[in-house]
């Protein structure tokens, strides 16, 4: 976590795409922040430190997906998106619920190894130069270059050499300037392709880091192949296979595994459907609240198994959402529900919430279609009235309707927009304003009629 990006940073970051829901983002802010605070703390109390785990709960289209989807930008660290009825329990046939440890380890090494490739880029790209140029302009004989080394070696020769390293930075040069880019060269690149093999196996095993490519690579020699290209794609693949050579794997892992432990975030969504209601306590349960006793360990702090090495998930954040319609947050089972202390409940969206969604975040769905027309030489203009007209439908589909939150919105105005969509770029008119009388025109009638809407809107 950046400590420049205090609590208040995170909440307005936040703002600029989410409208509303105060309280939750106040709540994932301190979380985030806390996980800086913690890297701070000296002597052992610092491993005493839990992360207060979250979860927040309302009704769908509301924007708990959407505070996870920003979070993941804003975190400076792991972070990993999951859905909880994606997951089986121990036993029956599915994901298990280690595997978001792994693939949390896995979107870890991935981050490290980009940070690492970065940092070593100028002095790949130096390699990367020299090979090019070895390619141009072929290194003298070895036996030349040990003579001369030695210094027996005639005059002509060393004057040969000479000319060979004025051409070289003739070479050099113009390879900076650009004017070597369309050039052929033949180059030798590695064949990654395997055989397809297909494998049947017990739930999980796929889990256990048995990567069978990396298996066969590692007995067969790779194969290499040589290809013809211009020397601006060869300088680019050439440049990204001696990164890989620079990067140091051992160190990469060791980092990312301390990332994960100590700042890695994943984020439950749905986690509703793994609850149990009194209501709904037959068929498939069983397996829901068993997924609930799988996860438990992991919340409270176990050990993970990944190709990478053992993890452990102490100190992992862990922000849970879910809707919530057909149980409630008690339905889960008591210890699960302890090591989600913070609750939030955020807020159903009406008319109010629905014009600020239209018109105030970065990638409000008014300056979505505008951006889209404009591609088409045309203008879309939305007056206050149409935009006000466009919540207030929204709204009304929610109530007679099932409501899905702010989600609405893209059907409202998909449906709006779908003549002036299909006609451009045939149409020569410029400039497009929607008002309030076209929004009634073109939606009161699919509204009224009920049964329509159920199916449009």
């Amino acid at each position: 976590m950046n400590k420049e990006l205090t609590p208040k940073e995170i909440v307005a970051e936040l703002d600029r795409y989410i409208i509303g829901q105060d309280d939750a983002k106040k709540a994932v802010a301190i979380a985030l922040r806390n996980r800086w605070r913690r890297q701070q703390v000296e002597g052992d109390i610092k491993n005493e430190i839990l992360p207060n785990n979250i979860i927040m709960i309302g009704p769908t289209g509301i924007g708990k997906t959407e505070i996870a989807r920003r979070l993941s930008q804003l975190a400076n660290a792991p972070f990993i998106k999951v859905e909880a009825s994606k997951f089986t329990e121990v036993g029956y046939v599915g994901r298990d619920v280690e595997s978001m440890v792994r693939d949390l380890v896995e979107i870890a090494v991935t981050m490290v190894k980009r940070e690492q490739g970065e940092k070593l880029q100028e002095k790949a790209n130096e390699h990367a130069e020299e090979r090019i140029l070895d390619l141009l302009l072929p290194k003298p004989p070895k036996k030349f270059s040990d003579q001369l080394a030695t210094g027996a070696i005639p005059m002509e020769a060393e004057e040969t050499r000479e000319k060979w390293e004025r051409n070289r930075e003739k070479l050099r040069e113009k390879f900076h300037k650009g004017e070597l880019d369309d050039r052929l060269v033949e180059i030798e690149t590695a064949s990654n392709q395997f055989p397809v093999v297909e494998i049947f196996s017990p739930s999980g095993m796929e889990e256990l880091g048995v990567n069978f490519q990396e298996m066969f690579s590692g007995m067969i020699p790779k194969k290499r192949k040589k290809r013809k290209m211009p020397i601006k794609d060869a300088f680019k693949i050439i440049a990204a296979e001696e990164v890989g050579k620079l990067i140091d794997m051992d160190e990469v892992i060791a980092i990312a595994l301390d990332s994960v432990e100590n700042s890695g975030i994943i984020f439950v969504d749905e986690i509703d459907k793994i609850a149990v209601s009194e209501a709904h306590s037959s068929g498939p349960d069983v397996s829901r609240e068993g997924v609930q006793r799988d996860i438990l360990p992991i919340v409270e702090g176990s050990s993970v198994m990944t190709k990478y090495g053992m993890v452990r998930t102490d100190h992992i954040l862990f922000i849970a959402a879910g809707a919530f319609h057909m149980a409630k947050p008690s339905d889960m089972i008591p210890e699960l529900q302890g090591r989600f202390p913070i609750r939030v409940e955020l807020d159903s969206l009406g008319k109010k919430e629905f014009v600020r969604i239209l018109t105030e975040p970065r990638s409000a769905l008014v300056k979505q279609y505008t951006a889209l027309l404009e591609t088409e030489g045309a203008k879309l203009v939305f007056d206050t009235e149409a935009i006000s007209e466009i919540a207030e439908i929204a709204d009304r589909v929610n109530q007679i309707s099932e409501n899905i939150g702010a989600r609405r919105l893209h059907t409202v105005m998909t449906t709006l927009l779908e003549d002036i969509m299909f006609d451009y770029p045939g149409k020569r008119a410029k400039t497009v304003k929607i008002t309030k009388a076209l929004v009634k025109k073109r939606l009161d009638t699919v509204v009224e009629d009920e049964d329509l809407s159920k199916y449009i809107l």
